[in-house]
Order: structure tokens, then C-alpha cells, then sequence
């Protein structure tokens, strides 16, 4: 049986132009892409502040889940990807205020940079719906 395909919006003008979603659900598998600490304006949240971007970052995916009707209890796998390795602590801890419960398994990497050099960091999750 195939399953139905929802793409989740957060109402980035980007989506359409560029093609992409802020989440897929695809049964009950969805998939949350980068997330950036961005306020609904798009303006960074936190600039400096890896605790305080991590957790934006965590409030526009808990968004978008809940959205695909699931919600945090249900993230399987996270990836921290940072600017500075050296800030993985920082950023963890405040993973941890989200997923400390369900425990999904994680990965933390570094990269150059991302698209807008204020950002410090970016989440990516993957959720399945139990049930």
C-alpha cells in the first residue's frame, strides 16, 4: 500500500523557488531538513549563543513535527552540524532539554560555514510515528 506524501511548510518563501520543505512526511516516517536559528522574520536568533540558537533550532522543528502530527517524543535521530566542533557541549546541552527523554541516537559534525556566517548551527531530525 503506498503511503501518502505531506510536505510541511513553516511558510519560508524560499520553499517554493528554490523546491524544498521544512519537513516531509512520508507514512510514519517524517524527515525534518537543516534548521536554522531563525526568528519568524528571518533574522538570526542567538547570534554568538550556540545554547541559544540549538534551542531555536529545536523550536522550529517541535513545530514542524507537531505540524506532521507527531511531535518531539517521536525524533529517532539527530544531527548537530556546527561551525566549531569546540562548541558541541554548548549545543548538546541544549538538545538535551528535547530529547533527553526519548534518547535518539545522534550525530555531531563541523563544517566551514553555513549560508548566513551568523548561524552556528543547524539541526537536522528524522521521526517516525509510533502507533
Amino acid at each position: 500500500m503506498p503511503y501518502e506524501r505531506r510536505l510541511i511548510s513553516n511558510g519560508n518563501p524560499m520553499e517554493e523557488i528554490v523546491g524544498f520543505s521544512r519537513a516531509v512526511r512520508v507514512g510514519p516516517f517524517i524527515a525534518v531538513g537543516g534548521t536554522a536559528p531563525v526568528d519568524a522574520n528571518g533574522k538570526t536568533v542567538g547570534v554568538g549563543d550556540v545554547f541559544a540558537q540549538t534551542t531555536r533550532c529545536f523550536e522550529i522543528i517541535e513545530a514542524a513535527l507537531i505540524q506532521a502530527g507527531s511531535g518531539i517524543e517521536d525524533i529517532v535521530r539527530t544531527r548537530v552540524i556546527l561551525t566549531d566542533i569546540d562548541n558541541w557541549k554548548e549545543a548538546i546541552e541544549a538538545r538535551k532539554a528535547y530529547c533527553q527523554k526519548s534518547r535518539p541516537v545522534d550525530t555531531i559534525m563541523a563544517i566551514n560555514r553555513f549560508v548566513n556566517p551568523e548561524w552556528l548551527v543547524e539541526i537536522e531530525v528524522d521521526a517516525v510515528v509510533a502507533g
